[in-house]
């Protein structure tokens, strides 16, 4: 498996607690990265020919000093650098400049979430800050966004971009999934949001677990090195890749036979309920438990 992208979860806590998150942050969420693990996960992306690097959570700005030293690391190493953050820092666009303006000629890219699980408006008056700044500042920026159940949105595929359908995973199969129509479980037969078996990039949550999907871990950067894992990586001989692979969530009802409802909301509904079942049967594999709820 050969990558080009690394997608750093620093923190799982955030300012919100959305309906729609599949990392399950919340102020309540245990996890973070330090400073020194950084530079060791840095200097193993580099080792591993990794060229972007981004920075999330959670949210990453709850860390801010370790961020804007992350950041400043990464780029020295010629990484390209992002960011994901819902911009809880920008109450104004002045305030916003400050925040950022350690950034500047540093950052390749600074997302912002917008959307009605984060504010009260679409566009929410935080992240239109953080935008207005990052534009004054010469950072290249974008939004997300995430629209509500049953809206009119396309889905994703691997990045999410402009509005973009709920994926129900992790806290939206128990919030959202009940609003959503709901499909025969036997069609869901493909993975419509990732490459399983060549994904580019992939992400590392606090703990070193490199997961191919929010959820789906396949080794740990913290007892075994970036580029063995990835030389090391059969999506084929995963338990619950190999099946995705072949027949998508549906095939892993068909492999495992474990009790299952008769329809779902979406691909990623299926899936979730499948991993939180075969949990106890693969537990290396289908963790942590902060991406299952599990608050320690």
């Amino acid at each position: 498996m050969k990558l080009e992208g690394l997608h750093i979860l620093m923190t799982y806590q955030c300012t919100c607690e959305c309906d729609h998150c599949f990392v399950w942050g919340s102020p309540w969420q245990t996890g973070t990265l330090t400073l020194e693990q950084i530079e060791q996960i840095l200097a193993q992306a580099k080792e591993a020919d990794v060229t972007s690097v981004y920075f999330e959570g959670g949210e990453p700005f709850l860390y801010y000093a370790i961020l804007v030293q992350a950041v400043r690391k990464a780029a020295d190493m010629g990484f390209s650098v992002g960011i994901v953050s819902n911009a809880y820092w920008a109450n104004s666009v002045a305030d916003a400049e400050e925040w950022l303006h350690p950034f500047v000629e540093r950052l390749a890219d600074l997302t912002v979430s917008s959307d009605l699980f984060h504010c009260s408006e679409p566009m929410g008056e935080r992240p239109q800050n953080a935008l207005v700044a990052a534009k004054w500042l010469n950072i290249p920026a974008g939004m997300i966004s995430v629209a509500q159940p049953n809206a009119d949105a396309q889905q994703s595929h691997g990045q999410i971009e402009e509005e973009s359908a709920v994926m129900y995973r992790g806290r939206a199969v128990e919030k959202l999934a009940p609003r959503a129509t709901r499909h025969p479980w036997e069609g869901f037969n493909a993975c419509p949001h990732e490459d399983l078996r060549e994904p580019g990039r992939i992400h590392l949550d606090p703990l070193g677990n490199l997961q191919i999907c929010q959820g789906i871990t396949i080794g740990n950067l913290f007892e075994k090195p970036l580029q063995q894992i990835c030389e090391e990586y059969d999506a084929d001989a995963h338990p619950i890749c190999g099946p995705l692979l072949y027949g998508g969530p549906a095939a892993l009802v068909n492999e495992y036979n474990f009790p299952h409802e008769s329809s779902y909301a979406d691909a990623c509904h299926l899936c979730y309920a499948a991993r939180i079942s075969l949990r106890p049967r693969f537990p290396g594999q289908l963790s942590p438990d902060q991406m299952y709820g599990v608050i320690k």
